[in-house]
């Protein structure tokens, strides 16, 4: 499928909002990245911004689904998480109470792990794609890259996965959480490296047509369902990094990786019928990106924003005034010119 004859302006608006919108519903808003480290930012859009765009140009010119977006959201994460950061490999940085950490096992943060594949494949990837795709929906089905712009953004993302690299791993966790430099074994890096391999071939390779096989339509909740559903999911998601960076040591780590697998189970059962039922719109749709990056917003600030200094605060609380803001507009726009489908 090829793109319509637009103007360059046009044509790569979509991309570009798609690679600023990842890292920024991700990390800036819920004050991950604290506008006193926004430096960091281009680096995250690249690799973040640039990942969740070469995955939806993916789904579009190989005409995938809803599980194949997820296996490469998942492939990005374990990129992240195991090969350029290596946080769920290397011991935590912040730890509640020092001297005791949480859920390690096998050289692996397996709480943190957990909390971070499905943090970061929903908001690096589903949810900024979904709201991209809401922001331009006349070009919804369409790629947003020609094979040019395919190239050089596979070519971004690839060259800033080095400077991420080294800046975490060199820099901050050595000069700023004085931490000792960390090398994950080869044998850790080596089983990431393969599963991210079988990830992508299961989303794009010979056997993906496996993985599409049409689900049975369930008639999905009312749009406000959806959003306070999205809105607890995320809140709930959330006790899993406070449990990882060891707010409550003796708690049983078993708990909370059963209830978070249990809570992704629900929802990568639910989403797909919901979606393959004709009543599915625009306005579940947004539901959904609303609940889920309010909720994000919410309560990662709280989380995030201690001790901190007033220009990371009074940032965070204008830059996510302005996102509410503008996620209620956007919703008042699909309110007044729906587009079912």
């Amino acid at each position: 499928m090829n793109t319509p004859a637009l103007p360059f302006r046009r044509r790569i608006g979509p991309a570009l909002a798609l690679m600023f919108l990842a890292p920024l519903i991700a990390e800036v808003l819920p004050g991950a990245t604290r506008i006193s480290s926004l430096f960091v930012y281009p680096i995250e859009v690249c690799i973040w911004g640039g990942g969740a765009l070469l995955i939806r140009e993916a789904v579009r010119r190989f005409g995938l689904g809803w599980l194949h977006t997820l296996f490469l959201a998942l492939a990005l994460s374990l990129i992240e998480e195991c090969i350029v950061q290596q946080t769920s490999l290397a011991p935590m940085v912040f730890q509640a109470v020092p001297g005791e950490p949480f859920a390690r096992a096998f050289g692996v943060n397996y709480v943190y792990f957990l909390w971070a594949l499905g943090y970061e494949a929903t908001f690096v990837v589903l949810v900024p794609i979904m709201l991209t795709e809401l922001m331009f929906r006349s070009r919804r089905a369409q790629p947003w890259l020609r094979r040019p712009g395919y190239i050089v953004v596979s070519v971004i993302f690839v060259a800033a996965c080095f400077p991420a690299w080294y800046s975490w791993t060199q820099i901050a966790r050595v000069q700023i959480f004085k931490m000792p430099a960390y090398n994950p074994p080869v044998v850790a890096i080596s089983i990431a490296l393969f599963a991210i391999v079988l990830l992508i071939l299961f989303a794009i390779g010979p056997s993906r047509f496996r993985f599409q096989a049409a689900r049975q339509p369930l008639a999905p909740l009312p749009p406000w369902a959806l959003a306070l559903c999205g809105f607890i999911a995320a809140t709930l998601w959330y006790g899993l990094v406070l449990l990882a960076f060891g707010i409550d040591p003796k708690f049983p780590p078993a708990i909370p990786v059963i209830a978070g697998l249990a809570v992704a189970a629900t929802v990568i059962y639910l989403l797909p019928r919901f979606a393959a039922h004709q009543a599915w719109s625009d306005a579940h749709r947004m539901g959904i990106a609303f609940g889920t990056i309010v909720g994000a917003m919410m309560v990662s600030f709280v989380g995030f924003i201690y001790a901190t200094l007033p220009l990371d605060l009074y940032g965070t609380i204008v830059l996510d005034a302005l996102a509410l803001i503008g996620l209620m507009r956007l919703a008042m726009r699909l309110r007044q010119y729906p587009q079912p489908g």
